[in-house]
């Protein structure tokens, strides 16, 4: 999983979806929890992806 964190706006989506991965912090931008999630969270993160309205993440099988 990546973050384009030049492209990301901070809307909040993918924190509420996975907020144990995702955190946005008092400065306004956006914080990664965890660089590699357990596999076990692959459709999280799927959903987190498909709904980043910047299109700012990126996820990857392998």
């Amino acid at each position: 999983m990546t973050v384009n964190f030049d492209r990301c706006a901070s809307s909040g989506t993918c924190v509420q979806l996975v907020p144990d991965v995702f955190e946005i912090r008092d400065d306004g931008y956006l914080y990664l929890l965890s660089e590699e999630p357990d596999d076990t969270r692959w459709d999280d993160l799927q959903e987190a992806a498909d709904a980043c309205p910047t299109e700012a993440i990126s996820i990857s099988d392998g």
